[in-house]
């Protein structure tokens, strides 16, 4: 059988996998929640959700330096990448080993075209379905919610030394987007650099710092409440706005608790 990746690129199964290798922590996250944990052979370090995953599977590295002998002595039948967070030079070695699908994601659309493609590709099309529709169902509530409510705008912080912050082009900023914010810094591409004093910063009504990939904690909220004393300063969690499987579930109603507490 002949499947499509988000790249557009041939894959050839000939059944079912059974064997999947996920170096993706977002996507073996949602491997599990569709019921393919048994099937499941090889993770990454990261791959934090179920907790249990790191103890119960073989760890292969992390999302972009692998073990590649470990990979081909666990025999896969697909191994699941992401265009962002793996490397050419991986993929390039791992299709010697395996069919290698790669997600590509920018927007939800894009996360309700992966989850109904591992539908296809491991035949379990109607739980998929169902997943979709019940985050779609969530997403509906919580806009029915936002209606008649005044945007604040967000500052997003995702780096320390140097700061970092997610502008547009990049699903963080969707997110931001989904949850009822405006990004002050939507005119900027990617992730850019930025220093405190740039003036941007002053249009921010909320300041963010994620929880990932920099971990940051109380104590830079204090840090930053220097710099802007005027401003609201907040740990976000990083998962629910950059996560797109079933994580996805949770993140509507975290973006109504933000908004409660502003």
């Amino acid at each position: 059988m002949t499947y499509k990746d988000q790249l557009k690129r041939d894959i050839q199964l000939k059944n079912t996998p059974k064997r999947i290798i996920s170096l993706v922590p977002s996507q073996t996250e949602l491997l599990v929640d569709l019921g393919l944990e048994a099937s499941i052979v090889g993770v990454t370090k990261f791959c934090v959700h179920p907790k249990h995953m790191r103890l119960s599977k073989a760890v292969v590295g992390g999302t972009k330096q692998i073990h590649i002998e470990k990979i081909k002595a666990l025999y896969p039948d697909i191994i699941l990448c992401n265009k962002e967070e793996n490397t050419k030079e991986m993929i390039s070695e791992l299709e010697d080993i395996a069919p290698v699908h790669i997600s590509d994601i920018y927007n939800l659309e894009d996360c309700f075209e992966l989850i109904s493609m591992y539908g296809e590709i491991f035949n379990i099309t109607r739980t998929t379905s169902t997943l979709v529709a019940n985050i779609k169902l969530q997403r509906e509530a919580f806009q029915v919610q936002l209606q008649n409510k005044d945007k604040l705008k967000v500052a997003y912080f995702i780096w320390k030394n140097p700061w970092m912050v997610a502008a547009s082009n990049n699903f963080i900023d969707v997110m931001i987007k989904e949850a009822g914010f405006i990004n002050v810094f939507e005119d900027e591409t990617r992730y850019p650099e930025i220093d405190l004093n740039n003036s941007t910063l002053n249009e921010a009504d909320l300041i963010f710092l994620s929880s990932e990939p920099f971990p940051f904690k109380e104590d830079h909220i204090i840090e930053f409440q220097k710099e802007f004393p005027e401003k609201t300063i907040k740990i976000v969690d990083g998962e629910l706005f950059s996560w797109y499987g079933s994580r996805l579930l949770l993140s509507y109603s975290y973006f109504q608790t933000l908004h409660d507490k502003t």
